[in-house]
């Protein structure tokens, strides 16, 4: 018996022949996917990078040459103007009014429903969580004309109240979703001990389900806070002066006479109103992740 053969040696080369594919291959499967990423990370950074540069630019800059070209000046006037003239502080002010109220009633709707129909069980809930779930498929223009007819009766048109109302309804089906999920991975041990000890329905909720929902809570808020951040229709049919505008309506006023706009002071004002979204989802991004996991996946 040869000694090559004793040693392993033609077993010995030819894994080392495997095993030199098998990097080569995951280099090159590596290889292709930062390259994706990149291109990912490219179209998702190029818009926000072009539109804070050429909220920087002149206007005559912007007007006369490449839209999408380097800028030969640049100034922070457009800032300002969009301050002065455009009233953005007022529409930040109310759209921050509005994101608020309506996220408060939200997770509040949201938790105590999901804790009801989960934790405390009754007669129906799987009834009633089977309408909550249909209400997520409910288009919210159904309801533009049905609430302006209520509203003028009532006069609660052009109020915040006109605008949190509906966006807090229409959000609560999803957030009852998220909680019930997140309380069904809740150990039942964890509430049947805390009744042994005499906790009632009431503590339980706050000390027990709400500290534990705390990832959760902040996966509901931002999800729909980007959405009520951004929402168009319900403030541009119920509100109707100027002074409770929210951003997205607000910035048509950046618009001149025979529709000339203000480009470079329009560019100022969403570089300022996506600032805040952007820095809050980049601090909470972790939060929101384990929320979705644990509140969505693991129900």
């Amino acid at each position: 018996m040869s000694i090559a053969r004793i040693f392993g040696g033609p077993r010995t080369a030819s894994s080392a022949a495997d095993e030199y594919h098998r990097r080569k291959r995951l280099s090159v499967h590596g290889a292709i996917r930062w390259v994706i990423i990149a291109i990912l990370v490219i179209i998702q950074v190029y818009p926000l990078l072009w539109l804070f540069i050429t909220s920087l630019r002149t206007e005559h800059d912007f007007a006369s040459g490449d839209p999408f070209g380097i800028p030969k000046q640049f100034t922070l006037e457009n800032y300002a103007r969009a301050f002065e003239a455009g009233d953005l502080g007022v529409y930040i002010r109310n759209s921050l009014i509005v994101t608020f109220g309506a996220s408060f009633f939200i997770v509040l709707m949201g938790m105590m429903a999901a804790y009801a129909i989960n934790v405390l069980g009754f007669r129906g809930s799987k009834i009633v969580s089977g309408i909550f779930l249909l209400g997520i498929i409910v288009p919210v223009q159904i309801a533009l004309v049905p609430l302006f007819i209520d509203y003028s009766q009532i006069n609660l048109l052009d109020t915040y109240a006109s605008m949190i109302i509906p966006l807090a309804g229409f959000a609560v089906p999803m957030s009852v979703f998220l909680f019930s999920s997140f309380y069904n991975y809740i150990p039942k041990e964890t509430y049947e001990a805390a009744s042994l000890d005499g906790a009632g329905p009431y503590r339980i909720f706050w000390q027990i389900t709400l500290p534990l929902s705390l990832n959760t809570i902040v996966t509901v808020v931002l999800v729909n806070s980007i959405f009520i951040w951004n929402e168009f229709i319900f403030a541009n049919t119920f509100v109707l002066s100027d002074g409770l505008k929210t951003i997205p309506l607000g910035l048509q006023n950046y618009i001149g006479a025979m529709g000339n706009t203000d480009w470079t002071a329009t560019f100022a004002a969403v570089c300022v109103t996506i600032t805040p979204l952007m820095l809050i989802f980049m601090v909470l991004n972790k939060a929101m992740i384990q929320g979705l996991e644990g509140g969505a996946t693991k129900g």
